[in-house]
């Protein structure tokens, strides 16, 4: 087995469904593996951190590429929203937590009372708690996550009027 038979050879199980390949002959072997290999993304940022993405199987680079989806609200429901008080978003992508530990009563609940600054509810993210305050006076009318669940960067947590 010559160089160019092992480069026909690399070429037609990259294209192939097979994940491993051994051939032995006469002394020589020659083992290839896919999905093994590790890709390190840095994020666009300045950041120390690396991220690894286990490479599986050849794909289109559309298919690689994040689909990002909006959420998006028809405008009489927008004034509806906005005559209908105020949200409290999440400024981070995290774990909500309604209350300090978990047999503990929650910060704030349907009906209550709140006054600008009061703590509404706590976000982990990498490990920091983040406290969620308000940012107006009113009375929570709705809470629209569920205690221990991720919430995504501006979603919104609670209905303020």
């Amino acid at each position: 087995m010559d160089y160019k038979d092992i480069q026909k050879l690399i070429q037609t199980v990259s294209e192939s469904e097979l994940q491993e390949v051994e051939i032995e002959l006469e002394g020589f072997r020659l083992v290839m593996k896919k999905g093994k290999e590790q890709v390190f993304v840095h994020p666009p940022q300045r950041s120390e951190e690396s991220f690894y993405v286990p490479m599986t199987e050849k794909k289109d680079a559309k298919e690689m590429m994040p689909m990002h989806t909006q959420n998006v609200v028809p405008q009489n429901q927008q004034q509806d929203n906005q005559q209908e008080g105020k949200l409290i978003s999440s400024p981070i992508v995290g774990t909500y937590y309604a209350a300090p530990h978990p047999d503990s009563p929650p910060f704030v609940s349907v009906g209550q009372k709140v006054k600008k600054g009061q703590l509404l509810c706590i976000i982990e993210a990498m490990k920091l708690m983040n406290e969620i305050e308000s940012d107006v006076d009113g009375e929570v009318v709705e809470v629209l996550v569920n205690n221990e669940e991720l919430v995504q960067y501006g979603q919104p947590l609670f209905r303020i009027v």
